[in-house]
């Protein structure tokens, strides 16, 4: 029973395919595969298996703009992102599994200790997983 902390604007920014272009349309359509996690059993980053029971996406400048879709609980940070992200954290890491993902080693070193990290692949691979295996 794992939550996931995302970093968006990582995530969002792992992959070169223009996001700089419509950075509010890049993290909505993040979120909106976010939406598909909840109550699902994951592939974990470790090779186990996770059940993901919520996620929490953090979001910053433009893309604080995009619409927050049911399942996703949106942090809109209103300075940093990486500050928004640590006290996120902090606040959910006492009450259950967390796994924050993000490639950001700065931010990594601010994480409560027993937060567990995964990078941007691990979660875009999960994704694309989903997306495949969805009829279209």
């Amino acid at each position: 029973m794992t939550v996931l902390l995302v970093d968006a604007a990582n995530v969002v920014g792992s992959r070169p395919d223009g996001w700089w272009r419509d950075r509010a349309g890049a993290a909505a359509r993040l979120l909106t595969r976010l939406a598909a996690l909840p109550g699902r059993s994951l592939p974990a980053p470790d090779g186990g298996r996770m059940t993901c029971t919520g996620v929490v996406a953090v979001v910053e400048g433009e893309a604080r703009e995009a619409p927050a879709p049911d399942g996703v609980l949106v942090e809109r940070a209103a300075g940093s992102g990486d500050d928004a992200l640590a006290a996120c954290a902090a606040r959910l890491a006492g009450d259950r599994e967390l796994l924050v993902v993000t490639a950001d080693r700065g931010l990594r070193a601010r994480l409560p200790d027993g937060a567990a990290v995964a990078g941007p692949g691990w979660l875009l691979r999960v994704l694309d997983e989903i997306g495949r295996a969805q009829p279209a």
